[in-house]
């Protein structure tokens, strides 16, 4: 699949405020600073989609685009940014946790990891509230660039044996690179059967909403 039209369509600061279901919605999401914004515009061949910001923690809403006027790309906000006040913080996973776990029209969240850092505690609790609570979610491990392959491979085969510890097997995963535009293609790919694949509505059930939410890591980066 290629985009070849992607428009801003409006921001929300909770569910309510989403566009009306309808098209499909894809969703990206990961700890503060990961490159989700450079991802984002990567993929949509536009370097100004997504606000870009040297401030982690800058988007705050959930943020709507609408791709080639068949589906949503869903930016939303950052999780486990230290600097943000306690206040705010927990207004933003009310904001996560609502969208994740209410939004009819949700395929697949795309969870980022760093590629060069070892496992974060914020994003292991995130990704098993995940499992936990059945949303569909995909990992696409970030700045791929940054590292020797060998570093790469390292890192991802530690990360994804600390994951192993609690799955028995691992979700769909991508490794990208917004300035080398690597992952593109795949991620697209990915969409492009899932939007082939799931009812235009996208019925995915969702079982018993699981209570137990994660915590925000106060010294995550």
């Amino acid at each position: 699949m290629e985009i070849k039209k992607a428009v801003f369509k409006q921001s929300a600061s909770s569910i309510f405020g989403c566009p009306k279901p309808g098209l499909q919605e894809y969703a990206f999401i990961g700890r503060s600073n990961v490159g989700k914004s450079s991802l984002i515009n990567m993929l949509c061949n536009n370097n100004k989609l997504a606000k870009i910001s040297a401030t982690p923690g800058k988007t705050q809403l959930i943020n709507h685009f609408i791709i080639n006027d068949t589906w949503f790309l869903v930016d939303l906000p950052g999780y486990g940014f230290a600097k943000t006040s306690k206040d705010k913080r927990s207004k933003f996973e009310t904001i996560i946790f609502d969208y994740c776990k209410k939004r009819e029209t949700l395929v697949c969240l795309f969870v980022l990891i760093d590629s060069r850092l070892p496992l974060q505690k914020i994003d292991q609790e995130f990704m098993l509230w995940c499992a936990e609570t059945e949303i569909p979610f995909s990992i696409l491990y970030t700045k791929a660039d940054k590292n020797s392959k060998a570093e790469l491979a390292r890192n991802i085969q530690n990360i994804e044996k600390e994951l192993l510890k609690e799955w028995s097997e691992m979700p769909n995963t991508f490794i990208t690179s917004a300035e080398k535009k690597m992952g593109k293609d795949e991620i697209l790919e990915f969409i492009g059967f899932q939007i082939k694949e799931n009812h235009p509505q996208r019925l995915i059930q969702k079982d018993e909403e699981v209570e137990e939410d994660f915590e925000a890591d106060p010294d995550a980066e």
